[in-house]
């Protein structure tokens, strides 16, 4: 299972998010939420450097099936949606009956 955790500040402030494990949902290459879960996040890495000034950081472990990305500042409107819009992609995947024993979503306040 896919375990994402959301970062949030006392503002309710998307701060950050890590995903952990593999879905599990088939083999892999053939496995349809890991790819699903995996394309959001990296269009989201990729659209926060693309489309945003903010400063953050992106730790990979592809040993352990690991992406962790942290604002160093508060995030800005474009940065904040950018994040929301990860959350409530991920979201629509553990809300489905189908894929929902795949993906754990949790958030923390840091």
């Amino acid at each position: 299972m896919t375990r994402v955790t959301f970062y949030q500040n006392s503002d309710q402030e998307y701060m950050g998010f890590l995903t952990e494990n593999h879905a599990g949902y088939a083999d892999a290459g053939e496995d349809i939420v890991c790819a699903a879960i995996s394309a959001l996040v990296t269009n989201t890495v990729n659209s926060m450097e693309a489309f945003t000034e903010d400063d953050f950081a992106v730790d990979v472990d592809e040993e352990h099936a690991s992406i962790k990305l942290m604002m160093q500042e508060h995030p800005s409107k474009e940065a904040e949606l950018l994040l929301k819009s990860l959350s409530l992609g991920l979201q629509g995947i553990e809300e489905d009956k189908i894929y929902s024993e795949f993906i754990d979503i949790i958030f923390e306040e840091v």
